[in-house]
């Protein structure tokens, strides 16, 4: 029996609104979640980076569990039986008994043109031989996905002797290797949403990725006094507080000295036994009235190197990100001692310095 193949051209994919949506949907979870991921770990938000993970396991699932009923009745679909002569094959590797084989055959079914398809199937090492060009084989194929071709193995007594006695003429190609691919707008819609769910993440955290840090702020060309207007001054009998407004540093140039001097000024300089300084807040706590021996005169703090010794502990100590930081003066027992605080994301640390600014001992982050 001869078999002359009539062939026929694929009709066109078309490709519904569905697929379009899908294709914006992928592209916006993978975008997302990249962004997600990237920025997270810059600006170290932990539950930003965590959801770069879940989102995409979740819409996977989600993609599954919506594509069960298809699965479903592509699995309740009958497969055709038909004849194939094998064009070509070739073992493509493998370490076990069973290798995979790439086989190019034209398939005649009973009621269509004959086509020719590629795929790859495992094949044992022994039964190899019985698989040469020129033979007809009995092949099994879903009818609405052709090129999911597999070799039947042991067929039926009745396609044995129709494959014993049949004789198949090549059907020229292309051959068929794999489903239809998808088109490019659906392509180019995926892309245009992976961008802008990417640029979208990076947008609302833009603040945390591109703002100044507060300790590299340039020195402002006026400095205001304790007395202006933007600024408050609250001073009792046992100490003082200085509250800069909004746009201001006590890191600014002559900003920590005249906040200093408009609490300790006057016709009698008053000692201090503490100053604490805070990138906003001054606060002195006077020694007694009267009293020569306690404290110190605040105004021989090393003012000129507070910004430096600041600027160092942030970013010398091991502390990414550092969020506060807070300076004390002290003189307990013996000389002056700087002692400069940061707390961060990654704990805090400790800068210490003597009278003249020097710095004699740093312990850094755990």
């Amino acid at each position: 029996m001869t078999i002359t193949p009539v062939t026929t051209s694929a009709p066109p994919t078309r490709r519904s609104p569905l697929d379009f949506v899908r294709g914006f949907l992928t592209g916006a979870v993978i975008g997302s979640s990249l962004a997600a991921l990237v920025v997270g770990v810059v600006v170290e938000r932990v539950p930003l980076f965590v959801a770069g993970l879940v989102v995409p396991v979740v819409y996977g699932l989600l993609i599954l569990l919506a594509g069960a009923p298809k699965r479903a009745r592509e699995a309740a679909v009958v497969p055709r039986t038909a004849l194939a002569m094998i064009e070509e094959r070739r073992a493509t590797g493998g370490d076990t008994s069973d290798v995979p084989v790439r086989f190019d055959l034209t398939v005649a079914p009973d009621d269509g043109p004959a086509y020719r398809v590629v795929f790859v199937q495992d094949v044992n090492l022994v039964d190899l031989p019985d698989y040469r060009p020129g033979g007809i084989l009995v092949v099994r194929y879903p009818p609405d996905r052709p090129w999911q071709v597999k070799i039947v193995k042991r067929p039926t007594p009745e396609w044995e002797d129709r494959a014993a006695t049949a004789r198949i003429d090549s059907a020229p190609g292309p051959a068929l290797a794999a489903a239809p691919p998808e088109t490019s707008a659906v392509g180019c819609v995926t892309l245009l949403a992976l961008l802008l769910a990417a640029a979208a993440v990076v947008f609302l955290f833009r603040a945390e990725l591109f703002g100044p840090d507060p300790a590299e702020r340039p020195p402002a060309p006026a400095g205001p006094t304790a007395s202006a207007t933007s600024s408050t001054t609250v001073v009792s009998v046992g100490s003082g507080t200085v509250s800069l407004g909004p746009g201001q540093s006590m890191l600014d140039e002559g900003a920590l000295r005249r906040a200093v001097d408009g609490l300790t000024g006057g016709e009698e300089k008053r000692r201090a036994l503490t100053v604490v300084v805070q990138d906003r807040q001054l606060t002195v706590v006077f020694a007694p009235t009267g009293s020569q021996a306690l404290g110190f005169d605040p105004g021989a703090l090393p003012y000129s190197r507070v910004p430096a010794l600041v600027r160092e502990a942030r970013t010398t100590l091991g502390v990414r990100a550092p969020q506060t930081w807070q300076l004390t003066a002290e003189r307990l027992t013996g000389a002056l001692t700087l002692r400069i605080g940061v707390t961060g994301a990654d704990g805090a640390a400790v800068l210490e310095a003597d009278g003249d600014g020097t710095v004699v001992r740093r312990i850094p982050a755990h």
